[in-house]
């Protein structure tokens, strides 16, 4: 047996690793019972898929240099870790970071990323076995700080991590930044009436408006999972997301490629919520589903309807979180818009690590100004939360 320090090695490939040994660590529950893994985004497959279908790799800006540590024989711990050439698909961003370091003469990129691509969910960053925990985490970031301090990188990013998380890597030295997103709770609902009968009574009645509003588009709206899910919907799809690729970042992340691997690999946890008019698919939206969470992820349209987007996007999601006794359903970053619509706002964490002491200094002064104000705009904000006072 080794009593020493964890090995730390790196791979430029998720292909690599084993998608056993990785898994034991992403999710060692659904290993051992077979159930629906906790967060598919960081298991091997999900993962696997943006290498293979090109989102990821070279010429993307994100390329791959995952972390293992090895205790004697064993694998006890992983990372998702990217080497970035920007600051793009993050959704915790720090543009300004890079522009200030760029004007005081420094290179801000590359960078270092522990983070799943494209993909603004919370979920554990420093994948550890039951057993290893506080071992396992402080042998990632020791290992992700050095590779970025022996390569002089300017700096390395944890984004979407557990609150856990996050206080451990401020015991480590690391900065803790905290922003914020939209997620529906569900309080022990029956079905969508039961949902609604929670709401003030004004708001419930603008909701039930704005779903016959939706649902009078003329078409037909279908929900689709595993073996349902067929290819002429992801050539739909495809189509959707390019086009909300194109107006949101110029070019689309993820590449036509991947939606066939997530066929092959993830169908039984993906939920495709598509509408039908006139004979063609016309709009859809794309969810991943967890064991206690559904998360959109992509939305896109053909054809301009009104409120069609609120229809597929949050109330189906609503209601198939009900019908499946999900906990949650975390609708991606950003719109406050959510909030009339029963989401209600919730911090996300962040770690970071500067290799300059000056800037380090500057931009620990910012982040504590910064949790100060998340924090009371949080407490703001939920007081426009829909549901009934008392």
């Amino acid at each position: 047996m080794d009593d020493g320090e964890p090995r730390i090695l790196t791979r430029r490939s998720i292909s690599e690793v084993a998608p056993e040994a990785w898994d034991r660590c992403a999710d060692p529950d659904a290993q051992a019972d077979g159930a629906r893994p906790l967060d598919p985004f960081t298991t091997h497959r999900f993962l696997s898929a943006l290498e293979e279908s090109g989102s990821v790799g070279p010429g993307t800006g994100w390329e791959p240099f995952h972390l293992e540590a090895w205790r004697g024989d064993e694998i006890i711990a992983v990372a998702p870790l990217y080497a970035k050439a920007h600051s793009q698909g993050e959704y915790i961003f720090d543009f300004a970071w890079a522009e200030a370091y760029a004007r005081a003469g420094g290179a801000y990129y590359p960078k270092l990323q522990i983070a799943v691509p494209f993909t603004p969910v919370t979920g554990r960053r420093f994948l550890v076995r039951p057993g290893f925990e506080a071992e396992g985490r402080a042998a990632l970031v020791a290992g992700a700080v050095q590779v970025a301090a022996e390569s002089g990188l300017s700096s390395l990013h944890v984004t979407f991590c557990t609150h856990g998380e996050a206080e451990a890597g401020r015991g480590m030295g690391l900065l803790h930044r905290i922003g914020q997103q939209y997620h529906w709770h569900n309080e022990g609902y029956g079905d969508f009436a039961d949902f609604l009968a929670a709401l003030s009574s004004r708001k419930r009645k603008a909701i039930r408006k704005e779903r016959a509003r939706a649902q009078g588009f003329g078409g037909t709206i279908h929900m689709l999972t595993g073996d349902e899910i067929l290819p002429e919907h992801w050539e739909a799809f495809w189509a959707f997301y390019q086009d909300t690729g194109a107006r949101k970042w110029g070019r689309p992340y993820l590449t036509r490629a991947f939606f066939d691997l997530i066929h092959e690999t993830m169908r039984d946890d993906v939920l495709l919520v598509m509408a039908r008019r006139g004979g063609r698919w016309i709009a859809g939206a794309l969810n991943f589903i967890g064991r206690e969470a559904l998360f959109g992820r992509y939305w896109g349209a053909i054809e301009d309807h009104p409120c069609l987007h609120f229809e597929l996007c949050y109330y189906r999601a609503i209601e198939y979180a009900i019908a499946e006794g999900f906990a949650r359903v975390e609708a991606g970053a950003q719109g406050e818009h959510k909030i009339a619509r029963g989401y209600v706002p919730v911090p996300v964490h962040s770690l970071h690590w500067i290799a300059d002491p000056g800037f380090r200094a500057a931009v620990a002064d910012y982040l504590e100004a910064e949790r100060e104000a998340v924090g009371e705009e949080i407490e703001a904000l939920a007081r426009y939360a829909p549901f009934r006072k008392g």
